[in-house]
């Protein structure tokens, strides 16, 4: 697998850099069409090279994961990533905190400003201080997609249309869309099969390819172990059936412990 950011802070697989700051839908649209069993599709999302199939599999999913009123409630999100960085993001205010060992990191995705400290220093104005804050719109977009991705399918720029039947790893019957992207993100050539259990509507498995035009994938993995977190379900496994990979320390609130956000050193995670 090639690699994206290859430092002495960060080692992360080029994949899932596509997605935009966020933006949420008017409230109004939202909880009328929350109502008919279906989201709003965020601004910019594809429509029309989309199709209704794809669509109506996407709103199914958000329905088993939560449903969409469920989502809006969700402010802070906390989650072990693979390289053993830990971050939080409110979903609020776009603060974004990143920390790993002694180094940490407070930024926020719409104004991208932000500090970085070791060991509580504030070293934002030092050359790796200036290296690790220019990193974290894109270490955000990669962690978070990795943890959230089956909430994104009408995301901004997304283009979603249904495969067909397929199958995932262990034989069991899958329904497959496409995911592709039109001009968004840090990597928009990216291409993703969503494997979605047509009896329990989840995403268990996804299929990463780096290129849309790309015949076989980089790699295809498993989306499961789900657990409830404050009235969604997110899933910490991802393997490919042989290394093990998952997420940690997963967890979701509908408000924001005082004092966890900007603090200067590493916090116990919540």
């Amino acid at each position: 697998m090639r690699l994206l950011f290859v430092t002495a802070l960060l080692v992360l697989p080029e994949l899932a850099l596509c997605q935009t700051t966020p933006k949420q839908p008017a409230p109004a649209t939202a909880a009328a069409k929350a109502k008919k069993g279906s989201y709003p599709a965020a601004a910019g999302f594809d429509q029309a090279g989309s199709d209704a199939r794809a669509i109506a599999l996407a709103d199914k999913v958000m329905l088993a994961m939560g449903g969409y009123p469920a989502w809006q409630q969700t402010r802070l999100l906390g989650w072990d990533f693979l390289d053993g960085s830990y971050q939080l993001w409110d979903r609020q205010t776009n603060d974004f905190r990143w920390q790993k060992d002694s180094t940490v990191a407070v930024y926020n995705l719409t104004s991208k400003q932000g500090k970085a400290y070791r060991n509580g220093r504030d070293i934002s104005a030092t050359p790796d201080g200036q290296k690790l804050l220019g990193k974290m719109y894109p270490v955000w977009v990669n962690n978070s997609w990795w943890l959230l991705m089956p909430f994104k399918l009408k995301d901004s720029g997304v283009t979603l249309t249904y495969k067909g039947t397929g199958k995932l790893m262990d034989g069991t019957p899958a329904e497959v869309l496409n995911m592709t992207f039109k001009n968004v993100g840090v990597t928009p050539d990216n291409k993703y099969e969503v494997y979605v259990n047509p009896k329990t509507n989840l995403m268990e498995e996804w299929a990463y390819f780096p290129k849309a035009t790309d015949a076989q994938p980089a790699f295809r993995r498993r989306w499961a172990g789900y657990q409830q977190y404050n009235g969604i379900l997110l899933a910490a496994d991802r393997t490919d059936g042989k290394d093990g990979r998952k997420l940690g320390h997963i967890s979701a609130f509908s408000n924001v412990p005082a004092g966890v956000m900007q603090a200067p050193k590493p916090i116990e995670k919540l």
